[in-house]
């Protein structure tokens, strides 16, 4: 455990009132919890899963996190990403920028890659600390093995949803295929000093199709839609805090939402704590194309004929799942900001012509 005890959340700073989604109902095919998912898909973006069985698992891959991240540095910097757009292996804080101005993110993670994971003792990506391997079997297969059963669930939901065979956005996820799903172990050292707006990890939308955070304390912000606001996602025990990524929006013409997210200081009296969380990001196969399933579904033909997405975003030229997070990747890596263009190409779908986010 990487604390034993932390300050609770205060409740006098403004939180997203996220839907709880009942995974178990969802499993069980429950009509009623299907439209609550489904309205927080459409709405936001963003809910909280119950009832989802992956708090010991999530309990062992903190522990895991923690003695990786707490080796030497010249250590954990023998599995540093680099900077070709790969995201799998260790982030150093200040690695990444988080605007246009080249401000230094200030959070550091492991992140596991999937395939890596379902094909150890053999690599298809890359290799990993001896903390990683020393758990790879007890611990890390199995919470993969349940996040990715968890997201397929879901993602089912949402093919029904949308008219859609069934199996069209599942099997873009095929387990056979090289993808850039993963693991991260994320830990944020206090910054009491920083003012509570201060960003650790600019605002952004996810690179992939489904995300799941387990978080420990306050620090998760969300801009709601139509809104300069930003609002802190409570973390609660035994929820998982969801959220779709650009995957989602982009095969469904924006039906789906990707929402801008993220993070901050921890608020108040929790400012003073290392934060720490646990991501699992669900992404397509690398060659799997991110464009509307149009010839698939005629809910989503509809819409891209009346609203087309993103007409206005120079980052949405059909592009493969691989190539979007390489570029999304690349460009965010302090080595290669060259300035406001190359920030620009770091964006996903919360990007227009204009903006600055």
């Amino acid at each position: 455990m990487p604390a034993t005890y932390l300050p609770p959340f205060p409740d006098d700073v403004p939180t997203v009132p996220l839907l709880v989604i009942d995974y178990a109902l969802i499993k069980a095919g429950n009509v009623q919890e299907s439209d609550r998912l489904w309205q927080a898909a459409t709405e936001l973006g963003f809910w909280y899963l119950k009832n989802h069985d992956v708090d010991q698992e999530a309990e062992e891959m903190f522990d895991m996190g923690a003695s990786t991240l707490d080796l030497p540095m010249s250590e954990k910097m023998e599995y540093e990403q680099g900077d070709s757009g790969s995201s799998f292996g260790y982030k150093h804080a200040g690695a990444w920028t988080i605007d246009e101005k080249g401000t230094l993110d200030a959070v550091e993670f492991l992140n596991i890659a999937k395939d890596d994971v379902l094909a150890w003792p053999q690599h298809v990506h890359r290799t990993y600390p001896r903390t990683v391997n020393d758990r790879m079997q007890s611990t890390i297969k199995p919470y993969v093995r349940k996040a990715l059963d968890i997201s397929f669930a879901i993602l089912a939901v949402f093919e029904k949803r949308l008219g859609l065979p069934r199996g069209a956005i599942i099997e873009r996820h095929a387990m056979g295929e090289a993808s850039g799903s993963e693991a991260r172990c994320i830990r944020s050292l206090p910054r009491p000093e920083i003012p509570a707006d201060r960003s650790s990890l600019g605002a952004h939308t996810d690179f992939g199709t489904l995300t799941m955070i387990h978080n420990r304390l306050g620090g998760l912000q969300v801009l709601l839609p139509a809104s300069s606001t930003w609002q802190y996602v409570k973390p609660i025990p035994g929820l998982v805090i969801c959220n779709l990524g650009d995957a989602m929006p982009l095969w469904t013409g924006g039906i789906l939402k990707s929402n801008l997210h993220r993070v901050v200081n921890p608020p108040k009296s929790q400012s003073t704590e290392v934060r720490w969380s646990l991501g699992f990001f669900t992404r397509p196969a690398n060659n799997i194309l991110l464009a509307p399933l149009v010839e698939e579904s005629e809910i989503i033909a509809e819409v891209v004929a009346r609203t087309p997405l993103g007409k206005d975003n120079p980052n949405f030229a059909p592009q493969t799942a691989g190539e979007w997070s390489a570029r999304r990747v690349k460009y965010m890596r302090r080595k290669n900001q060259k300035g406001p263009q190359t920030w620009l190409a770091s964006r996903g779908t919360e990007h227009a012509e204009g903006s600055t986010a």
